[in-house]
């Protein structure tokens, strides 16, 4: 059984499904997002979704600052020695 905390992290599995709670294990096709995701992505598409990389549109430039940001704590988390690897 899937820790409560973990569980509650993942709106999706606060359901129940034939009288069971959701168990949702086909992430070959698609995975389930915890609620951080969600709201970062909703957070993106409220206040900076633009191109990245293109442009000088402050909109992008945050967009940018944004990705690359990302790259950069991906790659500090799995200790790779640059964005890239």
């Amino acid at each position: 059984m899937i820790d409560a905390s973990i569980r509650n992290q993942f709106p999706i599995l606060n359901q129940e499904i034939n009288g069971h709670p959701l168990v949702y294990l086909d992430s070959a096709a698609s995975s389930q997002k915890p609620l951080a995701v969600i709201e970062a992505i909703e957070e993106y598409y409220k206040r900076n979704h633009s191109n990245v990389h293109r442009g000088v549109h402050t909109l992008g430039t945050q967009a940018t600052d944004a990705y690359e940001g990302a790259r950069e704590r991906v790659r500090s988390f799995i200790n790779a020695n640059v964005v890239e690897e």
